[in-house]
């Protein structure tokens, strides 16, 4: 029986699961593996938290260069989150000839080009399933299983905390704060949540999942990103009335004019399977030429489920001989030759607050026919003052247009000013 050492950095609330399952699991693994995965050291400063979840005394260390040098640790696990000291101590264990398994998705969207070249030039594995949408197995799939497709499309709810609270919104009506002080409270937030709710998150986990499915990079910088932090209530219940359902989606589309790449607040017909994926629970659908339409659902963070990722990482590297790298040049930055499409078409939900005065709808109107913007449905509402608000949906247009018609309508006698631009899927 094939015996492999792990060394885990950090035991928050993800090391602590890994530790859990790997600790309660080792039987399993032996019996149905035939690998004995034995924990030979965890960096944590934290010494108490760490025999609190049954870690020996002696296998707790606090200096990077002790699991380096100990022969017994093959793999290391990356669980610390940010960008240092974790890519220090990282490249430290490949350059020693260890294999990683990491969770951080920002350290690899970043950086993961020259992670990779460390560990091809020590023969090393470097894995990352639990970068993604915490544990569900969207790596492995589109690496593994998916990858006679020429992808056309990938399409997702990536990030647990905005889909939490936008549920919370749709479904309670409570305002974006109230909800964000009840995430933060409960651990779906962070006391800083920008990373998560202004779409840093979820455009680290794109830029991962769309150079593997157009095999070239796609740095994050390439993608166009907008949070949530600006959507109300008034604008939930109008798209519900209309048909859809809001999430914060990202979104990669690869076309004969280039790639586009964007995370921002999108409404969804609600009868669209990812309109129903609420709370934290993640999904992502991609479109292959093959295979058409694949979704995959479920926990999208969390200490077990991040956690089974992880370990799914470590039998994989133990039980397969050699290591897979990327498909594409994995460089800092795009191919010369990659074409992004900035100017993308979507169909756009507008709310336009007016004077409830005869001819301001026609002049909203022509105003967007001015800029080649076909309207699909409009719907007036008192917002219950003196004022109407015109709720309009346009067929699909260019971005570049809509946000020129928006500046001419702002600017036009009888209206208040746009509340809202919301794309439309």
């Amino acid at each position: 029986m094939k015996k492999v050492g792990v060394a885990i950095l950090g035991l928050g609330i993800v090391g602590g699961g890994t530790y859990k399952i790997l600790s309660e699991h080792r039987e399993f693994y032996k019996k149905t593996q035939n690998i004995d995965v034995v924990v030979e050291n965890v960096l944590e400063r934290r010494k108490e938290r760490a025999i609190e979840l049954g870690v020996e005394p002696s296998k707790i260390v606090n200096d990077m260069a002790e699991i380096c040098s100990n022969p017994e640790v093959d793999i290391v696990v990356e669980v610390m989150g940010g960008i240092e000291p974790a890519k220090t101590f990282v490249l430290s264990a490949l350059n020693a000839g260890k294999s990683v398994v990491t969770s951080n998705k920002e350290l690899y969207c970043k950086f993961g080009h020259e992670l990779e070249k460390t560990a091809k030039k020590n023969n090393c594995g470097l894995f990352y399933e639990a970068s993604c949408v915490g544990g569900v197995p969207i790596i492995r799939a589109l690496l593994d299983n998916l990858q006679g497709n020429v992808f056309l499309s990938i399409m997702g709810i990536i990030n647990g905390t905005t889909n939490y609270i936008l549920t919370k919104m749709s479904n309670e009506g409570s305002s974006y704060s109230e909800v964000l002080k009840e995430a933060q409270k409960l651990g779906y937030a962070e006391a800083d949540p920008t990373s998560d709710v202004e779409g840093y998150d979820a455009a680290y986990k794109l830029s991962i999942l769309s150079s593997m499915c157009f095999r070239t990079k796609i740095p994050y910088t390439e993608i166009y990103r907008e949070g949530i932090s600006r959507i109300s209530n008034d604008d939930i219940n109008y798209g519900k009335k209309l048909g859809y359902a809001i999430k914060l989606l990202a979104i990669g589309k690869n076309s004969g004019s280039g790639i586009e790449v964007r995370v921002h607040p999108t409404f969804i017909k609600s009868e669209h399977p990812l309109a129903n994926v609420n709370d934290s629970y993640n999904a992502v659908y991609v479109t292959g030429d093959s295979v058409e339409d694949v979704m995959l659902y479920g926990r999208g963070a969390g200490a077990l489920p991040t956690g089974s990722a992880i370990v799914g990482d470590i039998i994989y590297c133990a039980t397969h001989q050699g290591f897979n790298y990327s498909t594409f040049k994995n460089t800092e930055f795009a191919d010369p030759a990659t074409k992004f499409v900035k100017n993308f078409e979507s169909a756009y939900y507008l709310r336009v607050c007016v004077e409830d005065k005869v001819g301001v709808l026609s002049k909203v109107t022509s105003l967007l026919g001015k800029h080649g913007i076909s309207v699909a449905q409009v719907v007036q509402e008192n917002d219950g003052t003196n004022g109407l608000q015109l709720i309009i949906i346009t067929h699909e247009t260019k971005e570049n247009s809509v946000k020129k018609a928006v500046d001419d309508i702002n600017a036009t006698a009888g209206v208040a000013n746009v509340a809202s631009v919301i794309r439309v899927v």
